[in-house]
């Protein structure tokens, strides 16, 4: 069983590598390399290794996207078998607007990604500019797994979380290891997924009900995923799915973390998941889902879920053994712009600062 650690714990920030430029996300390749890669909005993907930021780009497709406000290129994973299998996966914003999941390959010489490669797995239309979710990233089941918003505008005014027609408001679920022509058919739809026997459904959908899930990941212990989905006027919440449990309703855009959306009105709740925190907008504006660490060297850390802010820099920890609501422990006010959270090979955690253009550790406050 993970262990979590008990008791308050505080954190501090150190800085890894600076000069980037808008850092969205970070992950690492699982390919032994120590290497960690660095998202940026405009469309480019950066190699820090060993503290020592690559001036070549791994992939820059900034001629494909459109960047800016909520736009741009916004995830990446890798596969699990990288490099023997030489794809990535990334989700980002094209010259429209519309949200593009797309693979890449490794180029010739291995040492970046070829950026004429591109499979374009899914197009999904955007109605507006904010609220295009991001996340992606594979599940302990090999599946890949990709985080949508509702489309954007305000109140999710297509109520597109709750309906089943439409891949906005939810988390998909698509298998990506097909033979055949890829071209024709560029991923398949496990044959588990919860809503594939469900008339009018779309079967790539694995839990519904999200308004923009900012940054999901699975804990590499429990295989448990972990999303953070940001509020509309007033509440911020993180939800938890256990693992291999699909077809969760997390409720937007009926309810607005445990509260009654609008605020007010009578709602129903049978069927719902309602998230296990929320923080109301005193203390910040836009959660950043963040990361179950499971590395070693903090042990002061260990089995805790941390998450933060965008707005306000506060950095959060949670008991992820608990299933019933609780109230987050204020870990770090940091003052940063917290874009992303994420793990190098060995599970110790990072964090990147979209305003200071900065990759951080996530470490135990001596």
């Amino acid at each position: 069983m993970p262990s979590t650690a008990e008791g308050p714990v505080a954190l501090e920030l150190e800085v890894v590598i600076g000069g980037l430029e808008a850092p969205l996300d970070v992950a690492n390749a699982g390919d032994g390399s120590g290497r960690l890669f660095v998202v940026e909005q405009a469309g480019r993907i950066r190699i820090v290794d060993e503290g020592t930021l690559g001036e070549r780009p791994f992939l820059d497709i900034s001629a494909r996207i459109a960047s800016g406000g909520e736009r741009g290129l916004l995830g990446l994973a890798f596969h699990p078998e990288f490099p023997v299998d030489p794809r990535l996966f990334v989700n980002y914003t094209d010259l429209k607007g519309d949200t593009v999941i797309a693979e890449y390959t490794l180029a010739a010489d291995a040492a970046s990604a070829d950026p004429d490669s591109e499979l374009v797995l899914l197009r999904i239309k955007q109605p507006f500019a904010n609220h295009n979710g991001g996340s992606v990233g594979f599940g302990p089941d090999g599946y890949l797994y990709l985080g949508m918003g509702d489309g954007g505008s305000g109140g999710d005014p297509f109520d597109n979380g709750q309906r089943l027609d439409t891949l906005l408001g939810k988390v998909l679920r698509i298998d990506v290891d097909v033979e055949g022509d890829r071209a024709a058919t560029p991923y398949e739809v496990p044959p588990d997924n919860p809503f594939v026997d469900r008339a009018g459904a779309r079967p790539e959908i694995w839990h519904t009900g999200l308004r923009n899930p900012w940054r999901f990941r699975f804990d590499r212990a429990t295989g448990d995923l972990w999303i953070g989905d940001v509020g509309q006027g007033a509440w911020e919440e993180i939800d938890v799915a256990r693992a291999g449990v699909g077809g969760l309703d997390l409720g937007w855009n009926r309810m607005e973390g445990s509260h009654c959306f609008p605020p007010g009105e009578d709602c129903a709740r049978d069927g719902l998941t309602l998230p296990v925190a929320e923080y109301d907008h005193g203390s910040g504006c836009s959660v950043t889902g963040g990361v179950v660490y499971r590395g070693t060297d903090q042990p002061g850390l260990a089995g805790r879920y941390v998450f933060g802010d965008y707005c306000s820099g506060l950095i959060w920890t949670i008991d992820p053994r608990r299933d019933e609501p609780q109230q987050p422990a204020i870990a770090l006010d940091s003052g940063r712009n917290l874009s992303s959270f994420g793990e190098d090979e060995d599970g110790e955690l990072y964090a990147t600062d979209i305003g200071s253009g900065e990759l951080l550790r996530v470490v135990v406050a001596p």
